[in-house]
């Protein structure tokens, strides 16, 4: 298995960030032909999707995880930036690991599929992610 750990900047504010290329990179220098890539981000408080990005439905499912988990005084878990109790609920409705397929050293995603990260979680403007190739 070859494995990295890469940093990702994201900010100090809510974001969808696209890692695509991040990962693209991963698997050329690797030598990647099949197999599968596994992303993870050891965090509490981020997840990773699959989904579009640069139309509109990364805002999108921003606004929605407002909706579903408001950054209010509503959590049980207190400590950081108001609501940031939310940010800890983030992971269990978007995954904080995925599997991508690997066909001829690409990844075998639709047109319009990004890998992204997704985080809500503002106290914490860099991110790590571990992608792990698994070869076939």
């Amino acid at each position: 298995m070859h494995s990295e750990e890469i940093e990702v900047r994201t900010g100090g504010g809510e974001t969808v960030r696209d890692v695509t290329a991040e990962c693209e990179r991963f698997l050329r220098d690797a030598g990647a032909d099949d197999g599968l890539l596994h992303v993870f981000v050891p965090h509490a408080t981020a997840g990773l999707a699959i989904i579009e990005t640069g139309a509109g439905s990364d805002s999108d499912l921003l606004r929605q995880l407002h909706e579903l988990l408001p950054a209010d005084d509503r959590w049980g878990h207190r400590h950081g930036s108001p609501g940031h109790g939310r940010d800890h609920v983030l992971p269990a409705l978007i995954a904080p690991s995925m599997s991508v397929p690997v066909l001829g050293g690409r990844m075998a995603l639709g047109t319009w599929q990004s890998v992204c990260l997704v985080d809500t979680n503002g106290d914490n403007p860099s991110r790590k992610i571990r992608l792990s190739l698994l070869a076939g």
